[in-house]
């Protein structure tokens, strides 16, 4: 039976503790280190992968995405919980992303951005304010926390997870790693966090027959 199958995912991905708060991250990477493919991530990734992700979404209480990444790949018609991170408040309050929602929708912001649109956000979504002048991370998730959200899946983007990664807060990384040399000037998965080795064990190591490897890494034990 193949590894892929709905029932194998599920338990391959399955955590140990839910009550435990988590952090886990989801992306594709080309094996040339690309983290898009003319400017999406979806461009690297194939069947498998997507239903990858709708198993790891569906083992998730919550999906945690940057603005940017809200406006380049379309979030709307989620049918699980999703939080954005934002620091500038610079979305479309009529955009499918709220008017196209199947699960609640929250803004993780700060207390100094603009009034008028905070307002217009807080009609559409829950506005929760992380902070005094930036969004700190460690607060966002303890309100969703707060909130029963104790499993988050992080979708990116690469600067999110660098400033998840300069504050300690990933605990597993589910890496699709594409079979296609990309080359030109697209970015890594991680952008912004300092240089250092930051050691995680490997889990699994899932191939599919299309030539994809489906990783999935750990915080290593210390």
């Amino acid at each position: 039976m193949s590894m892929l199958e709905r029932d194998d995912l599920l338990t391959a991905y399955a955590v140990p503790d839910r009550e435990t708060p988590r952090v886990r991250m989801n992306f594709v990477s080309s094996i040339d280190g690309s983290a898009t493919l003319h400017d999406r991530s979806g461009g690297l990734g194939d069947e498998d992968d997507q239903r990858i992700m709708g198993v790891l979404r569906e083992l998730a209480d919550v999906v945690l995405v940057g603005a940017g990444t809200v406006r380049a790949e379309g979030y709307s018609g989620l049918d699980r919980p999703l939080a954005v991170v934002s620091s500038s408040l610079d979305l479309d309050a009529r955009s499918e992303l709220f008017t196209k929602a199947k699960a609640p929708v929250m803004i993780l912001t700060h207390d100094g951005v603009p009034r008028a649109r905070r307002e217009a956000l807080d009609a559409v979504a829950d506005v929760i304010s992380c902070g005094s002048a930036s969004v700190d991370l460690h607060r966002a998730l303890v309100a969703l926390a707060e909130r029963g959200l104790t499993q988050v899946l992080c979708e990116g983007g690469p600067h999110l997870f660098g400033d998840l990664v300069s504050a300690d807060l990933v605990d597993e990384l589910c890496l699709t790693l594409s079979p296609v040399v990309v080359g030109g000037t697209a970015g890594r998965i991680v952008r912004g966090a300092p240089e250092a080795a930051r050691r995680m064990r490997l889990l699994h190591a899932l191939p599919s027959e299309a030539g994809m490897l489906f990783l999935r890494y750990a915080r290593a034990e210390v």
